[in-house]
């Protein structure tokens, strides 16, 4: 019934813990460590196709050409018609990853838009601009929009009809990372808008005659996670439009792709944060040619719903909790470390098979009831500890105790049986010396007995179980195995009464009356633990093997050491004894062999 309840409230502890570590996952406490985790965990560096090239408006073309701010739509319209030489090596697809909003000088806005119309493979960008706020719905009720679209940039309108729009929009995270592309935008006059990777991988597919992208899965707001395939740089082979300007490059390097134009210069502000590389910024063109790549590829994730991985999250973290309580460091360790890598291998499979599951849920909630535990259990093994050391250092020599603490052995009410070696010595002639002494003199000699009675005891690695008046007992065998105990025994009983004749000599000269030690010792099984109640135990050995100890001891003369035949049997040829006969102890139906403990031969341990 007690382990039946003591499981019960490992479990709900464990369940509240667990319960608590949700409740901070649920409200978004590990959501930046989380992403941070993920991003190196999932965003894996892959080769693009070769499909996709980049030409950048990098430091290069500035120091060539002259700031951009000075820059006319001549220049665009020039590298425009540079890579469309002729039908049969033009791109697939030119993206200008550029706002191009007003009208500027007419001759260069029209020649811009002539270029840009010449063969239909231009997407030029636009943008829109969001805020939080409510949106009327057709029958004039209002609904919350986190990202209602306020204001929208459009190419000027000379180049809006002739090239396709894609809007250009990149959207950070609350963390401030670029991790998901806005598939499309609706604008509030109806018109939907694709981003400039979705018109471009279809305008490609379209070129090469096939049909347009699977579109990914989208959340409520039409964002979806996008899987980088680069790293800043990767898909960038130092093109720059000063090269197209020079014909540098030829034209037909260019053919049947998809070449995306757009800055690439730190002073040009189009860079981003992203999961491929969140130390080094990743220009915005190269975002549009990631967005491509996996659009082309189709290989698209969905993350999980928040719901359901907690639920997991709260199952996995009770199991856990409830394993690493009470067990060992190492098993603790290995479980917490088997979990955690568990979990990560399968956030990366079903990261393969198109999920995207929180990384660092699992580890970090096992990462801090696996402490916790460690830290419960440290404090707990240390009461143990301190409630061993009080308990028995009143029994046994301090070697004993520090083995039972190596041990770990907990103090629980019950016993176990044993053989063990039984000790009891009672001092003769103390009584009426008592009658004739003060109440402090009595307290003293006895005081000096029994002190004598412990040392004896402790010497030889022996259980002192209690003291009863002027008498004593004593174990060995318990609560550790020991080797040759029954020697151990017979080694202090013959120290008592040898060590008590100084003591006696002393006495008798003072007070005129002799003291001597009776000693009775035995050997047998015997149910040895605490016994007693919850409240009240003591550590203790009950059985006939005692009260047989107790009977001889009880029958020997002061000065002598009765022993049992076992104990004689044990010992053998080491002792030297004087057999007694068969002697009727109290509380015996039959007669019981009995001999006195003379001498002692062999170097018994101590």
């Amino acid at each position: 019934m007690r382990r039946s309840k003591s499981r019960g409230m490992v479990l709900l502890l464990s369940a509240a813990a667990a319960g608590a570590l949700v409740l901070l996952a649920g409200l978004g406490v590990l959501d930046r460590a989380d992403l941070a985790a993920s991003d190196a965990w999932y965003q894996a560096r892959e080769s693009a196709d070769g499909d996709i090239v980049l030409v950048g408006i990098d430091q290069r073309a500035l120091e060539e050409i002259g700031p951009y701010e000075q820059w006319g739509r001549d220049i665009p319209a020039m590298a425009l018609e540079a890579l469309c030489q002729s039908p049969d090596c033009r791109p697939a697809v030119i993206g200008l990853d550029v706002l191009y909003v007003n009208e500027t000088q007419p001759e260069a806005d029209q020649w811009l838009a002539e270029a840009a119309g010449a063969y239909g493979n231009v997407v030029t960008g636009c943008a829109a601009y969001f805020q939080d706020g409510f949106v009327e719905q057709a029958d004039g009720s209002f609904i919350r929009d986190r990202f209602a679209v306020t204001a929208f940039e459009a190419p000027y309108p000379a180049l809006a009809e002739a090239a396709e729009l894609g809007h250009i929009n990149a959207m950070l995270d609350t963390d401030g990372v670029l991790r998901h592309h806005l598939l499309s935008l609706c604008l509030p006059d109806g018109r939907e808008i694709p981003s400039m990777a979705l018109a471009a991988a279809d305008k490609f597919r379209a070129f090469h005659g096939l049909e347009p992208v699977e579109r990914p899965p989208v959340d409520g707001h039409g964002f979806w996670y996008l899987p980088f395939c680069g790293r800043p740089g990767d898909f960038y082979e130092s093109i720059s439009v000063a090269d197209l300007l020079s014909g540098a490059v030829p034209a037909d390097y260019f053919a049947g792709k998809i070449v995306l134009i757009g800055p690439y210069a730190p002073g040009l502000r189009d860079s981003y944060v992203t999961p491929a590389d969140r130390a080094q910024p990743m220009y915005g063109v190269e975002y549009q040619a990631n967005a491509i790549q996996a659009l082309l590829w189709g290989d698209y994730k969905r993350e999980a719903g928040d719901g359901l991985q907690l639920a997991v999250l709260f199952l996995l973290l009770t199991a856990a909790l409830a394993f690493f309580w009470r067990r060992s460091v190492g098993w603790s360790t290995a479980a917490w470390l088997l979990l955690c890598g568990l979990w990560l291998g399968l956030c990366r499979v079903f990261y393969e098979a198109g999920w995207v599951l929180h990384v660092l849920w699992v580890p970090a909630g096992a990462t801090v009831l696996y402490v916790a535990a460690l830290a419960a259990n440290y404090i707990r093994t240390a009461l143990e500890r301190r409630k061993i050391t009080s308990t028995f250092q009143r029994y046994v020599a301090p070697e004993i105790v520090r083995e039972l603490l190596k041990e770990g052995k907990a103090l629980e009410l019950g016993g176990r049986q044993v053989e063990i070696a039984v000790l009891f010595v009672d001092v003769r002639g103390f009584t009426p010396m008592s009658e004739l002494l003060e109440p402090a003199q009595v307290v003293e000699i006895l005081n000096r007995y029994l002190t004598l009675i412990s040392e004896c005891i402790f010497r030889y690695g022996g259980t002192l179980d209690k003291f009863v008046g002027d008498a004593a007992m004593a174990f060995w065998g318990a609560p550790l195995p020991q080797e040759d105990f029954v020697m151990r025994a017979a080694r202090a009983a013959m120290d008592m009464v040898r060590s008590s004749q100084a003591l006696s000599e002393e006495l008798t000269a003072r007070y005129g009356t002799p003291v001597s030690f009776g000693v009775g010792v035995h050997v047998g099984e015997a149910v040895v633990g605490n016994i007693g109640s919850p409240r009240r135990m003591d550590y203790t050995a009950i059985g006939d093997t005692v009260n047989t100890a107790a009977r001889l001891e009880a029958n020997a003369p002061g000065g002598t050491v009765y022993i049992s035949r076992a104990v004689a049997d044990a010992l053998g040829e080491r002792i030297r004894t004087t057999y007694l006969g068969t002697v009727k102890l109290k509380g015996k139906k039959e007669g019981f062999e009995v001999l006195t403990l003379d001498d002692i031969f062999a170097e018994g341990r101590s």
